[in-house]
């Protein structure tokens, strides 16, 4: 079975757990996901089957569009509601336009340190396994690249937003940063992955959805999918 299944991921479960259980859906063993989502993250996971997973880092590749809401009262270790919440006083709260006028400035390549508690590996173990420890130091940033973000509704301390980004860039620590920015604090409520590359939240499945169909209705060719990222929609 060679080919991709836009898979629509629900929250409270990892990615690699999401794709374990397609593999006992659809029997194929040879498989991986391009791009991981947090356990609290739903939407967009493309998983390759067979073949296909030769192409897992072209899909990684491609540009990500997620909806995000977030809190700047609070903070947590994680930076969002996996861990408890710490509230952090706030005595003035920023105007829309100094937190539109903020939230530009992390349009473009920016330098991105990613959370302590993330699947970032070192010296090939995930981050988030080492976090706990003295010794642990903070991850270096890295460039990525923001294309770009839109504010759709600000009513304090709540936030909700949109924003395209590439590979290996963390929402949370967008939220993060803008709390340090802001002098406020910063954490991420929900997140939803809508679109990677041509693949929307829309057409994606769901596992009700794929334990009740045919193969032939959830798997996209190879070609199909290939013509797609060649065409650039």
């Amino acid at each position: 079975m060679d080919g991709l299944i836009n898979f629509n991921k629900p929250t409270a479960i990892t990615s690699a757990k999401a794709l374990y259980r397609v593999r006992t859906i659809t029997g194929e063993r040879k498989s991986g996901h391009a791009g991981t989502l947090d356990p609290a993250a739903t939407g967009v996971l493309l998983l390759c089957l067979g073949k296909a997973t030769k192409l897992v880092e072209r899909l990684m590749d491609q540009p990500k569009v997620y909806r995000a809401t977030a809190r700047l009262d609070v903070t947590s270790e994680s930076f969002d509601g996996d861990r408890p919440l710490r509230p952090v006083p706030v005595t003035d709260p920023p105007t829309r336009d100094r937190l539109l006028a903020a939230l530009a400035t992390f349009e473009g390549v920016i330098e991105q340190a990613p959370p302590s508690i993330s699947a970032v590996k070192i010296g090939g173990v995930p981050a988030y396994k080492l976090a706990a420890r003295a010794d642990f130091a903070p991850l270096k940033p890295r460039p990525v690249r923001v294309d770009w973000i839109r504010l759709l509704g600000y009513d304090w301390p709540t936030i909700d937003f949109e924003m395209c980004c590439g590979r290996g860039t963390y929402v949370r620590a967008i939220i993060r940063d803008l709390g340090v920015a802001l002098g406020t604090g910063g954490c991420l409520t929900s997140l939803a992955r809508l679109r990677v590359g041509p693949f929307i939240l829309d057409d994606a499945w769901t596992f009700d959805r794929l334990e009740k169909s045919p193969p032939a209705d959830y798997l996209i060719p190879m070609e199909r999918f290939m013509g797609l990222l060649d065409a650039g929609l």
